[in-house]
């Protein structure tokens, strides 16, 4: 095998907190490095070309075809202690069930959602908006990266029972009578707060509120509100 300095790594995310953090961790990552921001960028040829020893996806939502998952090692990162919590929202599932920590695993990505055999696994806070979850984890997954391109660790089996999470959509922003105290709507706010998610909102005959940048107080929130019309 090549010497780490010698070998290409590349990284796929759309994400520009993953794409900062690599930035500026990148003069300590060993090795030639590629990234790819478009999914059309993302094509067996192109990869071959790099010959990278592994393709790393912190957060990438498009299809990535058995073609590459076959001849590369591609490894991606979820927010669950897998094999519980696959499929999507990962975050906004845990804390709407009164989560306050996780682990973020990394696994070998395989045909199969969130199912491929794990790498390592790193404790994870949720506290804090949706946004300030995500950059945190950024920092997270990058040391992730560099034990995994040091160690070259042989990804072990998932066991466990396997529980599934739905993946989130818009209908879901709207605020319902289901929460019952200020703790729940703040956490129903702050999970929504990044781009990528509606908004948490309410609505009248005329207008949708949308609600972010939430603090929580002793008997109440404080957020930020954007109106308009329906």
């Amino acid at each position: 095998m090549k010497s780490i300095t010698n070998q290409s790594f590349v990284l796929v995310s759309s994400k520009e907190w993953h794409i900062k953090e690599f930035h500026n961790e990148k003069k300590n990552l060993h090795g030639e490095w590629f990234v790819i921001r478009k999914k059309e960028d993302l094509n067996y040829e192109n990869l071959q070309k790099i010959n990278p020893r592994y393709i790393f996806f912190p957060h990438w939502s498009h299809l990535v075809s058995e073609e590459i998952t076959n001849n590369f090692e591609c490894v991606c990162f979820h927010e669950t202690d897998l094999p519980f919590g696959r499929g999507g929202s990962p975050i906004q599932n845990l804390i709407n069930k009164g989560y306050e920590k996780t682990k973020i695993t990394a696994l070998r990505m395989t045909k199969d959602l969130d199912a491929g055999p794990i790498y390592l696994k790193k404790d994870f806070s949720l506290l804090g908006l949706a946004e300030e979850i995500y950059i945190r984890s950024a920092k997270t997954i990058i040391q992730m990266i560099k034990e995994i391109i040091i160690n070259n660790p042989i990804p072990k089996k998932q066991t466990g029972e396997v529980l599934y999470f739905k993946r989130r959509n818009p209908q879901l922003s709207y605020i319902k009578d289901d929460l019952k105290n200020i703790d729940q709507l703040f956490d129903f706010i702050r999970m929504l707060d990044s781009d990528g998610y509606p908004k948490a909102k309410l609505e009248t005959n005329n207008f949708i509120f949308e609600f972010s940048r939430p603090a929580l107080r002793i008997d109440a929130i404080e957020a930020s509100v954007r109106i308009k019309l329906k």
